[in-house]
């Protein structure tokens, strides 16, 4: 079987080539010089070849050594090429997360206009809800739908507020005379989302409003928006979720957005991700994007 030899004396053999010292060849790969002289000792007794020669202070490349080098260092170089280029094009691929409800009705309608400016980011979206670490979960850049004190070990930044609002089919409204909030909430049945990240929604809209807090209805609680925006489009009942979740349905006819909007004290919109990816330019592209969208929000 053939005997390899240690890519790591391949690299210390060609810094000392090109740099003419064991010291700055070391300096160059940021290794001890004894771990230098070592690498060129063990390279020199597998191949059964010395390859330098001193000369005062410096080594050169004896003639057994000028052959190796002209054989190795091109092939060096497309090992570092091959290993460059193919970290050029993980870094044109990043891993987004944000909830389910922002992936469905907001990220989605917008992965054409994203593509068009970006051609070369390839997003990949994960939906974990739950607060967790980008690393272990491979995720790059999160756009948290949350709170600031839950990220405090990365880099996090605020992009906006969040709003809550009461939103109903426009069937609802055309069939009826009830079009002010307390009118539907009296003629129809209210819409709830149950889990934890939710569930304050209706009670701290009501409160802003001064409204009781309606009676949850039998079939008509879900677990997550996506399927509370669902009923609601189908003229269910009426919802109290975050403008961004339903914006698109209001834009297009879809919902009707009724009485004024809430801002929620308990929520807000941030891009969080480490430090070092925002000298990754897909990262700052991204990043970019995100914060042009989001300072239309009021628009």
């Amino acid at each position: 079987m053939r005997k390899f030899i240690p890519l790591k004396s391949i690299y210390a053999f060609v810094a000392v080539a090109e740099t003419g010292s064991m010291t700055d060849a070391a300096d160059v790969l940021s290794v001890s010089h004894s771990a230098i002289s070592q690498a060129i000792k063990s390279l020199e007794g597998q191949l059964g070849l010395p390859l330098f020669q001193r000369v005062g202070r410096r080594v050169e490349l004896n003639r057994n050594g000028r052959k190796y080098y002209r054989q190795v260092a091109p092939a060096l170089e497309q090992i570092v090429e091959a290993g460059e280029s193919l970290q050029q094009q993980n870094q044109q691929r990043i891993t987004l997360n944000m909830v389910n409800s922002l992936a469905l009705h907001w990220w989605i309608p917008r992965v054409p206009e994203f593509q068009a400016m970006a051609p070369q980011i390839d997003i990949r979206i994960s939906t974990l809800t739950h607060v967790f670490d980008l690393d272990k979960e491979g995720v790059d850049v999160a756009l948290i739908h949350g709170r600031p004190d839950d990220w405090k070990n990365y880099h996090c930044e605020k992009l906006g507020d969040d709003e809550l609002i009461l939103v109903c089919s426009p069937r609802l409204l055309s069939e009826s005379t009830a079009n002010t909030p307390e009118q539907l909430l009296l003629h129809h049945s209210p819409v709830f989302v149950t889990n934890p990240r939710r569930q304050n929604d209706w009670h701290l809209w009501c409160q802003a409003n001064q409204y009781r807090v309606p009676a949850q209805q039998r079939n008509l609680c879900f677990t997550t928006s996506a399927h509370a925006v669902q009923a609601t489009l189908r003229g269910l009942g009426v919802l109290v979720t975050h403008r961004l979740f339903v914006r698109d349905d209001i834009r297009q006819g879809l919902l009707a957005e009724v009485g004024p909007a809430v801002l929620n004290p308990q929520q807000a919109y941030f891009l969080v991700c480490h430090r070092d990816k925002l000298k990754q330019e897909s990262v700052m592209t991204l990043r970019a994007w995100l914060r042009i969208e989001f300072s239309q929000l009021s628009e």
